[in-house]
């Protein structure tokens, strides 16, 4: 009897490796992504269009849910989307342009084009914009920004809301998401082209590259196909609240489709906009004074999914999130947007990815409520170039979370009892016990690199 079983056990294994070791069908992939897709965007609620090529062939395409729920119209492939901050992209290669053509140098300190900007004594060049890293702080992490939210303002007025506030960190020590400092850049490319930045991405780039559902939003302006955007509400759903689209500028003002995302990005890595050594600059880490290096070059994040190097970016604004990735090994590009924020594409992205790549993130596994309550409590450990970071894990309807010191709370799943993952990163927890069953730390793996975090709550 126990042969049997074992041979039955070793022929069901052999049986799942050849599975998993075959490369699935662009039907097969198909049908994978609809289940994920179906399963979060459905009939009747807000929607997304997603976007999947491999080898230079787009392979999917398709919508979901709706694109405006009060007038019952169905999600389509070419419907239009803010795209928040995969702007940042856009103004990116612009200064990049401006750069080859020897109109500005990344060196430049900000003040030869903006010679009145109070730097605080600190030298703040175009690249630490580019690179998050110029220590000025986000407008739209101001607490007075709600209360300018809805109005109309010239790029100079907006300078001026956030200029005077206290530099966050010395320029290059640091890295700091900043909206601010693409502002700035927006501000720059008008300086040094003569353009105004709507002007430049319709001349430079729109037109040209026939990315025809492509616009500087305007809320004001009939723009064919506009999906509408909506955000989490007492009663389910609320239309999104009104933000001016002069505010997002140079930072995240973009409406497009996923197929004009598909189209930019096929611009952008055959060259036709910068040269290859330029781009390639692009899409490296970015180094601090001390040695250190970031997650972001200039306009993309740097990352991994299942091993393979990323270069992406999502977008968060009022009403829609999205999401783009590319894996330039596996030569795979992947584009969902949501028209809600309370639906957010970036887990999905991945997990479509790592289909594509033939290396699906694991199956979720039921761990009994005493196991997890195990895990609960305060966890110390390093984190990126923090050696010194708290993370938090607690449980809600028997579902853990992690929260580190300054960051958000993120549901992480079980693969086993003792190992849990990710949906929205491609990374591992693995929870260690004494030899008395204790739990005593938490270990991450991460981009290839494992850390241990001890409990110390």
């Amino acid at each position: 009897m126990y042969k049997s079983l074992t041979f039955l056990l070793i022929s069901w294994l052999v049986g799942c490796l050849i599975t998993f070791a075959q490369p699935q069908t662009d039907t097969q992939l198909s049908t994978q992504f609809d289940k994920l897709l179906a399963e979060q965007f459905k009939p009747d609620s807000s929607g997304c269009t997603a976007l999947v090529a491999r080898k230079g062939k787009v392979i999917y395409q398709k919508a979901f849910g709706m694109a405006n729920i009060e007038l019952n119209v169905p999600m389509r492939p070419d419907h239009v989307f803010r795209i928040g901050s995969i702007t940042k992209q856009f103004t990116a290669v612009a200064i990049l342009q401006l750069m080859e053509q020897g109109k500005l140098s990344l060196q430049d300190e900000i003040t030869r084009f903006i010679p009145d900007y109070p730097t605080q004594g600190k030298k703040i060049t175009v690249e630490h914009l580019l690179t998050h890293t110029s220590g000025i702080k986000s407008y739209t992490d101001m607490k007075e920004f709600e209360t300018i939210m809805k109005n109309d303002m010239t790029p100079t007025e907006l300078i001026d809301f956030f200029k005077n506030q206290p530099m966050e960190f010395e320029p290059g020590t640091q890295w700091k998401y900043c909206n601010s400092g693409y502002f700035l850049l927006g501000y720059i490319i008008e300086k040094v082209s003569g353009k105004p930045y709507p002007q430049y991405l319709d001349d430079v780039f729109f037109k040209p590259l026939g990315m025809t559902s492509s616009y500087y939003g305007d809320n004001a302006k009939l723009i064919k196909n506009r999906a509408s955007g909506y955000q989490a509400g007492k009663d389910g759903v609320d239309n999104a609240s009104y933000l001016s689209m002069t505010q997002p500028y140079a930072a995240g003002a973009i409406v497009s489709t996923v197929g004009d995302l598909w189209k930019w990005h096929q611009a952008v890595h055959s060259y036709k906009l910068v040269k290859k050594e330029t781009l390639d600059k692009a899409f490296t880490r970015y180094k601090l004074r001390d040695g250190k290096l970031t997650d972001y070059g200039y306009g993309w994040g740097l990352g991994t999914i299942k091993g393979s190097p990323t270069i992406a970016h999502n977008g968060g604004i009022n009403g829609f999130l999205t999401s783009g990735t590319y894996l330039p090994r596996e030569d795979v590009f992947v584009a969902v947007f949501s028209n809600s924020t309370a639906k957010d594409p970036g887990e999905i992205a991945e997990r479509i990815a790592a289909l594509a790549l033939g290396k699906p993130f694991p199956a979720e596994r039921k761990v009994a409520s005493n196991v997890l309550d195990d895990y609960v409590g305060v966890y110390e450990g390093p984190f990126g170039a923090n050696p010194k970071t708290t993370f938090t894990i607690t449980k809600e309807d028997n579902q853990l979370f992690e929260e580190l010191t300054g960051g958000i709370k993120m549901p992480i799943y079980p693969e086993t009892e003792t190992k849990f993952f990710f949906k929205a990163m491609d990374s591992q927890l693995e929870f260690i016990r004494d030899a008395s069953g204790k739990v005593v730390k938490r270990t991450l793996t991460y981009g290839g690199q494992l850390s241990e975090a001890k409990k110390i709550k």
